[in-house]
């Protein structure tokens, strides 16, 4: 008599791993969801102080004295939107509006003569990269089910 097996486990083994896996899968998406708003929400808040928007002028951002508070404003909605899990998928593309031009216009690394500070900015760049996959991530695949939208299903 042969045992049926998945990847070497008899397959009872297998299915205890998979249910195993399902009760441990609300947990991570949420901590997920706390670890990788946590920047959004953190900066957002100060986006409505001096240091960015002086920060922001020396780089050359037009109109930095409104565009910081705006860029806070997307941080913060769509950080706290993904945290709550409240239209998270919109709270998403926020971010993504965010991002993508505070990646060009405030690490563009490519125009920093300093070595060590066009490193920098490179990592700062693909820092927000990465940011910016994990947000398009989310705009489709939602945040789970422990989220505000998915007690409203």
């Amino acid at each position: 008599m042969s045992t049926i097996s998945h990847a070497g486990f008899p397959l009872s083994s297998a299915k205890t791993a998979s249910a195993e896996a399902s009760a441990v899968k609300p947990w991570v998406l949420l901590l997920g969801r706390i670890f990788y708003v946590a920047i959004f929400v953190m900066s957002g808040l100060t986006h409505f102080t001096a240091g960015p928007v002086a920060y922001a002028t020396a780089a050359g951002v037009p109109f930095a004295s409104i565009a910081v508070p705006a860029a806070g404003i997307l941080a913060l909605a769509g950080g706290l939107s993904i945290l709550l899990g409240y239209r998270a998928r919109i709270g998403a593309w926020l971010l993504v509006l965010f991002l993508v031009p505070v990646s060009f216009a405030m690490h563009n690394f490519w125009a920093v003569k300093d070595p060590m500070m066009a490193q920098m900015q490179m990592i700062m760049f693909m820092k927000n990269v990465s940011m910016l996959g994990g947000a398009l991530l989310i705009s489709q695949f939602g945040t789970g089910p422990w989220s505000l939208d998915a007690r409203q299903k």
